[in-house]
């Protein structure tokens, strides 16, 4: 892969931090950087000559475009673009290249001030969605595909399409959506891997896996899933199921299910969370009988995992665990990108201020604010499906997950802001887990750090650097997939392959050279490397539960489905 792959997938990395305030505050915000603008304008004023120029060039490039002259064309791979009438029809044609110039010089212009890089990369974050915004595929008169199912419909994909809008703008997210709401079912065609809660608390359920196989690892792999998100991201349709895979694997697999938190849960902090992690990995030991737990986390879950196993470090109780894993997860957030342009002390008070007043910080909100993100490929394209062309988004089970959105109680969410501005699991001792503070280069436990090469929400340098802070052998894996592509990865994906090795004390870049590249998924690795650390193997359990914690409700549970 190229490395304008890898520039591309890191000037658009919003770690979770920013999602966070974006998500209690507003998208808009970033759309329209007022002072930014303003400086922007003083720097082109300053520079009348440059600025002049250009406006020229647009002008003369404008009149080619008008006599048929201009060699402007949309990238090969641009698919808003990829209809012939974009290159037969000359009203459209000519529509296209006058877009194409207007961006290229509105880009320009912003590239040749001279801006620090806050306002930089704050002008190109708006400029970019503006651009999204103005491309004439989104035009529905001139949308090729759009009068075109107009015409086969008899006019029904406009209606449609009207139906479609006003569905979408009657409740938040308010951006088009991107999966039918009735397409899946949870416990139906997801997150269907048998199982049973094993305990119930206020904050989660655990559900512990039935096996498959005749014979089981002891030590038992305990998934820590994102706080928010639901857990089945690991637990999707059969045959793309990592939980499937792992128990028929002969690994025993416990999943933390968290609750969706509501006004009255605005208390529950990251010591809240602490404390059931720790209660989930007891009860696996309890269950199974095991002498140690292999827990995995995931993103915001595999943050909090990260604490946890320093506060047990630090109480004396590191035997507990065997070995730990964790994915896409975002330990080091230092950075100077898009996501360090808007973090500041300013928006995180607000930010916190605005969960404060409702005692939670809405998912959906989040959902909006990953949208903006990337509008191409999130918003623009399910405009044009959607509205122009008047049919329903494709069913899809990942965009189906991301959609079932959940809350984060606004003690969580205080301290996951306050963790992120202060980059304080960088600062042994900055921050504190269940009394202790957090030291990870006191987790010596080995490790397995699995991130993703074109992930925008945890941009895999950062991974990696938060791989060199633990204080074991942790063998960091980089996937050739994007966020969640990265976990969604089952071995019979052909595009797949993943690099792996050590993470020393080289940069990340130096790092990636020299690791090996393997072609295939990184699940048959994980499940080797797990075996290796998960002790002997050992009869069956008959059923999932034990006679501290017997088995109640069958798989996925009920956390999961409440909204």
């Amino acid at each position: 892969m190229s490395s304008d792959v890898y520039d591309r997938a890191d000037e658009h990395a919003a770690a979770l931090d920013m999602l966070l305030v974006d998500g209690a505050l507003s998208p808009l915000a970033r759309m329209l950087p007022a002072n930014a603008l303003l400086r922007l304008a003083r720097e082109l004023a300053r520079h009348p000559g440059g600025t002049a120029r250009r406006l020229v060039e647009l002008l003369e490039e404008l009149g080619k475009i008008v006599q048929g002259s201009s060699e402007l064309a949309a990238h090969p791979k641009d698919r808003r673009f990829a209809d012939q009438a974009w290159r037969d029809n000359p009203v459209l044609h000519r529509a296209l290249q006058a877009y194409l110039a207007a961006s290229a010089t509105g880009k320009d212009l912003v590239a040749g001030a001279d801006l620090d890089w806050r306002d930089r990369e704050r002008l190109v974050f708006a400029l970019d969605n503006l651009i999204a915004a103005l491309a004439p595929s989104n035009n529905p008169l001139l949308n090729p595909l759009g009068w075109r199912a107009a015409v086969e419909s008899r006019g029904a994909s406009a209606l449609a399409g009207a139906r479609n809008l006003l569905s979408d703008l009657a409740e938040a997210p308010r951006v088009p959506s991107m999966v039918d709401p009735n397409a899946f079912r949870v416990g139906r065609d997801l997150a269907v891997t048998p199982g049973a809660v094993v305990l119930r608390t206020e904050v989660f359920e655990l559900i512990q896996y039935t096996p498959r196989t005749a014979t089981v690892r002891s030590r038992p792999l305990v998934v820590v899933p994102p706080v928010i998100n639901k857990y089945y991201i690991a637990d999707l349709a059969p045959g793309r199921s990592l939980i499937e895979y792992l128990v028929e694997s002969g690994q025993q697999v416990f999943m933390i299910s968290w609750r969706n938190p509501a006004a009255r849960h605005r208390a529950w902090d990251m010591d809240t969370y602490g404390e059931a992690i720790v209660r989930a990995l007891d009860a696996a030991r309890t269950i199974t009988g095991a002498d140690a737990v292999l827990p995995l986390g995931f993103c915001s879950g595999g943050m909090l995992l990260s604490m946890v196993l320093s506060a047990l470090a630090a109480k004396g109780q590191s035997d507990n665990v065997a070995a730990f894993s964790l994915a896409v997860c975002v330990l080091d957030q230092s950075r100077a990108g898009t996501s360090g342009a808007f973090m500041d002390r300013r928006t995180a008070t607000l930010a916190k201020l605005a969960s404060s007043v409702r005692g939670y910080l809405d998912g959906r909100a989040l959902a909006e604010v990953f949208a903006w993100l990337r509008p191409d490929d999130l918003v623009w394209s399910y405009w044009v499906n959607n509205y122009l062309q008047g049919r329903k988004p494709p069913a899809f089970d990942i965009l189906y997950w991301n959609a079932d959105t959940v809350r984060m109680a606004t003690g969580l969410h205080h301290d996951f802001v306050d963790v992120g501005l202060e980059n304080g699991l960088t600062k042994p001792g900055a921050v504190r887990m269940l009394g202790a503070p957090v030291d990870l280069s006191a987790v010596k436990a080995d490790g397995y750090m699995l991130a993703g090469i074109a992930d925008h929400i945890s941009p895999w340098q950062n991974c990696y650097r938060g791989a060199q802070l633990f204080g074991g052998d942790v063998t960091f894996v980089l996937s050739s997939s994007g966020h969640i592509a990265s976990i969604v990865n089952p071995p019979d994906n052909p595009k797949a392959n993943y690099r792996a090795a050590l993470a020393g004390s080289d940069p990340a870049e130096q790092w990636q050279a020299g690791a090996p590249t393997t072609k295939g998924s990184w699940w048959p690795s994980f499940v080797s490397w797990l075996g290796e650390r998960s002790g002997p193997e050992r009869p069956a359990p008959a059923e999932p539960g034990g006679p501290d914690h017997p088995a109640s409700d069958p798989a996925p549970g009920r956390y999961v489905v409440a909204r």
